[in-house]
Order: C-alpha cells, then structure tokens, then sequence
C-alpha cells in the first residue's frame, strides 16, 4: 500500500511519472555487466528526444510532426492537445503505433523516429496557442515525466488570453506540487511503523516522557526540535540526492564498524544514565557557562534533541524500505535539488508525526509523580540498550549478538519485578506476567546463542531438524560476490547457460535483509520456484566504492532490493523489488520472469 502511494504521488508530482519509476523496457542499461562496460547509458534531455512543431496550420486543420531520437519513444495514448479556445479541436487523427506490452499500462502503441498527427477544427486558430501534452522513454530503460510545451501559431496572438493560460497552467503546478507533498507526507506516517524507524520511538520518548522537570509545552519543543532535525536532516539528503543521485549514499557510508559501535557505545551510556548509574555531566569548564545560559530553561536540551534527531536519521535507520526507495528513485530522476528536498522533508515529518504524539502526551498517560517515574526512565533506559544492540548486530558475530538480547531481557525480567514475591494490584500481576514472559525468553535465547542461532525470533532454529537441513541448503543455494567483477562473472556464466538469474543485494547491517531472509528466502515455495534460476547474493556490507560505483550506475540506493536477469543477460527492470516486501509480492515478480 504504502509503495502504491508513493508511485501515486511521483504521477501526479510535475516533472516525474509512475512510468518514470516503474515504466522500463528491457534491461541494455543492466546488461553492462555482462558485457563488461559496467556503465550506464547517457540519456538526452527531454528536448532532445522528443521535437514537437507545427508543420501546417489552415483555418480547417493543425498538422502536428514530432521528430524522436533513436532509442526513444512516444506514447500514443498520452498525446493530447488544447487549444486556447478549447472548442475549436474537433478531432485529434493519430496514426497507428508500433503494438507493445506495459506492466502497469497493459497492452500500449507506440511511436519510434517520427510521427505525424493532424488537427481538425471547428474554425480558424491563427494566432492561438497550442499545448501538447505527451510522455516517452527511451528503450535504454528511463521514462521521462510527462511534459507540455506551448507552440505559437501563425497570425496575431492574443496577449490576454496566453496569459491567462500560462496563469492557469502555473496554478495547476502549484496544486499538483501540493497534493505530492501531501502524499510524501502520508507515506512518511506510514514508514513510522517499520523496523528502521521503530528504533528511534525509545530515543525520543526518553528525552521527555517520565520527566517530572517537563511539561507538555517543553516535552513539544524537545520533541519538534527532534523530529524538525529528523526532517531537515532529510531534506539534506533529498537535495543531494536531487543534485548527485544514487551516488551519493550517504546512510551506508555511516555504516562502518567504527561509527556503529561509537554509537551504541553512547547508547549504552546513555541508558545507564536512565537507570541512575551516574549523571552524564560535561567539564566544569563547559558545564557551568551552559547551565547560566540555561537557567531561564526547563528540562532538556534543544540543541541535543536536535543532534540526536539528525544523527538517528543517518545511524539509526539505515534500511531502504519500499516507499523510500520508490521516492529516492523518483527524486534521482528529477536532478531537482529543491523539489528533492521539500519531498523529503514532508516524508521525514510524516515520520515524525507519531514520534511527536507519543512524546508529547505520553506523560499524560502517567502520574505526575511518584515511583512510576523511576520506572519508567528505567524502562527507557532498557529501549536504549535495544537500539544499542540493535545497531552492533551489523558488526558482530549473530550468536553473540542474540546472548545480547537474552540478557537484556533477563534483566527487563528483573526491572519487571520477577523476584517479587507479593506483587500489588492488577498492575503488580501483570508485570509478574511480563516479567515471567521475559525470563523464558532469556533463557531460550540464550540457549539458541550457544547452539550458534542469531535470529532473536527464531532463537531455537539450530535445535530443530528442519532448520538443520535448511542450513544446510542455505550454504550452497546463494553464491555470493562482493565486487562487480564476480557479479560479472556469475551473471555471464548463467547467460552462457542460458540461465535466468536473481541478484539479491544484501548487507549485514541491513535488517530489512535479514527479515526478508528469513520470512521469503528460507520459504519452501519461494525456494522451489527458485530452483531454475542462478542466485547470486552481491554482499554490500563493506560499502567499497566499487559496490558504491555499481549502485549508482544502476540507479540503486542500498539494499535490500531484487533484480531478475533473463537468459539473454538482460535485466527485466519493471520488475525491480526495491526495500523490504512480502512473500506474495516476492513470488508474484518470480512468476512474471518464469513466464516470459
């Protein structure tokens, strides 16, 4: 739904389509790293490929001629033309197209190298303006966005009326780049509730929810500060991203084994703050000239709430969802610095929204005073030790990392009140509950760390005798590559044998990875409809720049994402899966390519 959304607003957005992200022939842009070039197509500006002019004008018809550069195409259903007068057009004759198949348009005609189209009107046009609206891509596999261009006819032109047109066209831009931004918008709330956002809800919620020393106008300036940071820190990205595209990647550049652990390091001491280990306190030298600027200030720093919001947008949540990707995508494509960033940003404070609910009124749900305090900034702390462990599953050992969250939950069990013998009221109970739930936990987790298990919801898999024999075949069932020239290898080794191939892009610090790989790849119905493909594994976990250099040469911004490589080397690009996705999507794309 959430990818549906995104491609909705990329459609109405003006300056890209639907087709733009989704609309691609044929993979020559892919097929480089077969052939070795390992390149990527220069495309010509819109200007370029498609030339529309008048040819003849007479008071009974228009003829239109469009001249299109080699490689390059014209929708014939997307041709449209208006007059000033919009009554004067009584027929638009169009020849017949070249007949081809779209995934999302069906079955479409298209024009290649020149088409000519006549007008036939009502009465004379002289001096009117007419506006062609049209659509084309080049076979190279990028669509362009649908565009209108104004052409002057012979005779005197009337000022008032162009005029008025060019104001009514700027006002439907102006709507149109409305409705994007409040789709981007939309499509933010929804990213709220994926795994690469989750981890900053805990963040967020321990800067104000608990705090006796903050009320709800203070917990709302920390937690905008937070999440206006989040959103300009996205707005920085889109811009870059707008200017330089895929090349850029700057979430995966942070992700190196030296920032991962400096982070969950400050996590880490972070949360042991929380559970009143100590106060972390700056020089005398320093501390003192801030606490005078800060006396006329209540609870919390807005300066580090907007620190933490900017860096746990780049840490933190390094996935490449569906959504997101879809809107990287869309925004590369423009080579609009200002338009990426206020996407972006609405994206980011869509994100933001629920952060900002949560921290804003979950004090209200809690007493002002008392115990509950010191238990909830307890409970906090142990959310901040979840994202510090959370981010060393990228750089450790999984075995060890899943003993990490066996301990931690043996000690929730313990903050939960495990050990008290007479626990009171109904909430008492239901903590002795939780707190049981989560002693069970500890230990089968821990179990699982020493049978050498690293997946914390699946914890017993080793133990079993069918996750053995998946083991087993998960050793042999992906080759996997780290550099291009393997890739390269491989992917022409399953042309020469006439071998469709799938290239999953992986990294370790990609969650979205390893959740699709436990609940897609391991399936035994996705595994048996991969049978006839080669399956190659491209490991981006180093984040080298030759991996950097084929990401941006194929328009890609991390993983996860799935690309399907016919018999022939050539990438089926309209059947790209970019982000995470779920089985029947997944199993919906190997049947399309089985099919063909």
């Amino acid at each position: 739904m959430l990818l549906r959304l995104v491609l909705l607003l990329c459609l109405l957005s003006p300056g890209v389509s639907q087709a733009s992200l989704l609309d691609r022939s044929p993979a020559p842009a892919f097929s480089g790293l077969v052939d070795g070039t390992g390149g990527q197509a220069d495309f010509l500006p819109v200007a370029q490929a498609f030339k529309p002019g008048v040819v003849a004008a007479t008071d009974q018809q228009i003829r239109i001629q469009f001249d299109i550069a080699p490689g390059y195409y014209l929708y014939r259903h997307r041709l449209d033309f208006r007059l000033t007068d919009d009554g004067l057009i009584r027929n638009i004759v169009l020849p017949d197209g070249e007949a081809k198949r779209d995934e999302f348009f069906g079955d479409v005609e298209v024009y290649y190298d020149r088409v000519e189209i006549i007008l036939e009107l009502e009465g004379a046009a002289s001096g009117q303006q007419l506006s062609v609206d049209f659509q084309g891509c080049a076979d190279a596999g990028l669509c362009y966005p649908p565009e209108t261009v104004q052409l002057q006819l012979p005779g005197e032109p009337s000022s008032a009326i162009s005029t008025a047109q060019t104001d009514a066209a700027e006002t439907e831009g102006e709507r149109l780049s409305i409705l994007a931004l409040a789709l981007f918008f939309l499509a933010g709330i929804g990213l709220t509730f994926t795994p690469c956002v989750l981890p900053m809800l805990p963040i967020l919620s321990s800067m104000v929810v608990g705090r006796k020393d903050i009320d709800r106008p203070r917990a709302l300036a920390l937690a905008g500060s937070y999440v206006l940071a989040m959103a300009l820190t996205f707005a920085l990205v889109g811009a870059l991203i707008g200017l330089f595209g895929a090349a850029l990647n700057i979430q995966a550049r942070l992700q190196s084994p030296a920032v991962l652990i400096t982070f969950a390091v400050f996590f880490g001491l972070f949360a042991l703050a929380m559970f009143g280990v100590f106060d972390l306190r700056l020089p005398a030298f320093l501390r003192e000239p801030l606490e005078r600027a800060g006396s006329r200030t209540r609870g919390g720093s807005i300066p580090g709430a907007a620190l933490m919001g900017a860096l746990s947008t780049l840490v933190v949540s390094p996935c490449i969802s569906a959504p997101l990707a879809g809107a990287l995508v869309y925004i590369s494509s423009t080579g609009d610095a200002v338009g990426g960033a206020l996407r972006l940003f609405s994206l980011a404070l869509g994100m933001g929204l629920p952060l900002l609910l949560v921290a804003v009124f979950g004090n209200a749900f809690l007493p002002r005073s008392g115990p509950w305090l010191n238990s909830v900034k307890n409970l906090f702390g142990f959310g901040l030790l979840g994202v510090a462990i959370w981010l060393l599953e990228r750089v450790i050992p999984g075995p060890l990392s899943l003993a990490l969250w066996a301990t931690l939950a043996a000690g929730l069990a313990v903050q939960l009140g495990l050990f008290d013998r007479s626990p009171r009221g109904a909430w008492g109970h239901i903590g002795h509950v939780l707190a049981l739930l989560s002693a069970i936990y500890a230990a089968v987790a821990l179990t699982g760390a020493l049978a050498g298990a690293s997946d914390p919801l699946r914890p017993l898999m080793p133990l079993t005798a069918g996750s053995q024999r998946s083991s087993e075949a998960e050793s042999g069932f992906f080759t996997r590559v780290s550099n291009q020239a393997d890739l390269q290898r491989e992917l022409e080794l399953a042309r020469t044998n006439q071998r469709p191939a799938l290239v999953e892009l992986y990294a370790d610090w990609c969650i979205s990875c390893k959740i699709m790989e436990r609940t897609i790849l391991s399936a035994p119905e996705v595994r048996e409809q991969l049978e006839p493909f080669a399956r190659i594994k491209f490991d981006l976990t180093d984040n080298t720049a030759d991996q950097r250099s084929w990401l941006s040469a194929q328009k890609l911004f991390g993983p996860p994402a799935f690309l399907y490589i016919d018999a022939q080397g050539n990438e089926i690009e309209h059947l790209r899966l970019m982000g995470e996705t779920d089985r029947e999507t997944f199993l919906t794309h190997l049947r399309k390519v089985t099919a063909r």
